[in-house]
C-alpha cells in the first residue's frame, strides 16, 4: 500500500534551508534568507482538535485544566487550549513531543481541514491592526487569550500568546481554502516591517523563550 502523503495548503515561494518528514509531512525547519524578524510560519503540519461536549468543565485533555471562561487560553505541557463557548474547546499543539488522537468521540481532529499560521516579532499587532480591528493587544486580558472573529474578512481563531516586545506573536487558524488569500494578505501587510516565511525552528524558539 502507497504512504500516505500529506500537504500543507501553504506555499511560500521561497527556498527551505533544512527539512524534514514527520508523520507524512514535509516540514520546513528553516529556508533560506529568514532575516532577523518578524516571520510568517506555516504550521498546518501540527495537530488541532476540537473537543465539544455538555460535561467540558470536567475535562482535562492530556491532563491540562481547560480554562473556565470563553476567550481564555493555556498553554501548557506545549498544548495551548482554548476555551471557546460553554461547550467547546479548541487544541493546538506546539510542543516537541508528539500527541496521539484521544478515543473519546467528543474529539475531532481538524488539522487537515484548516490552516494553522504564526505571526512572530516585535511589529506582529502593528500588522494585524491592517487586517483586523480585533484589539490583540488588550491589556486587561492576560495573555495568552482567544479572539474568534474576522481576520482579512475570514472567520478564524486567533490567539495573542505574547505581546512582549521582540516575544510578541499570535497564531491563527481559518479554513483552509482560505490558505492562499491568507498568506498573501498577511505577506502584503508585513511588507513594510520586513516580514518574511520561516521554518518550523522559529516557532519552537519562540515558543521556548515565553
Amino acid at each position: 500500500m502507497k504512504d500516505i502523503k500529506r500537504y500543507s495548503p501553504v506555499e511560500f515561494k521561497v527556498t527551505p534551508l533544512k527539512t524534514e518528514t514527520r508523520d507524512h509531512w514535509d516540514v520546513v525547519l528553516e529556508y533560506h534568507n529568514e532575516g532577523d524578524g518578524p516571520w510568517l510560519v506555516d504550521l498546518c503540519h501540527r495537530t488541532r482538535l476540537d473537543l465539544q461536549t455538555g460535561g467540558l468543565d470536567a475535562k482535562k485533555p492530556f491532563g491540562v485544566t481547560i480554562p473556565a471562561t470563553p476567550g481564555q487560553s493555556v498553554l501548557d505541557k506545549g498544548l495551548l487550549i482554548n476555551r471557546m463557548n460553554r461547550i467547546q474547546s479548541s487544541i493546538y499543539h506546539l510542543g516537541a513531543d508528539a500527541i496521539e488522537m484521544p478515543k473519546e468521540s467528543e474529539y475531532t481532529d481538524v488539522t487537515e481541514s484548516t490552516v494553522f499560521l504564526a505571526i512572530i516579532g516585535e511589529p506582529v499587532f502593528a500588522i494585524c491592526e491592517k487586517l483586523s480591528a480585533l484589539d490583540f493587544m488588550d491589556k486587561n486580558r492576560e495573555t495568552p487569550f482567544l479572539y474568534q472573529g474576522p481576520f482579512s474578512h475570514v472567520p478564524c481563531q486567533i490567539v495573542t500568546l505574547s505581546r512582549e516586545g521582540e516575544k510578541s506573536g499570535i497564531v491563527m487558524t481559518c479554513s483552509r481554502g482560505y490558505a492562499k488569500d491568507m498568506v498573501d494578505a498577511i505577506l502584503h501587510a508585513g511588507e513594510e516591517f520586513g516580514l518574511k516565511p520561516a521554518g518550523e525552528k522559529r516557532l519552537t524558539d519562540w515558543i521556548n523563550s515565553l
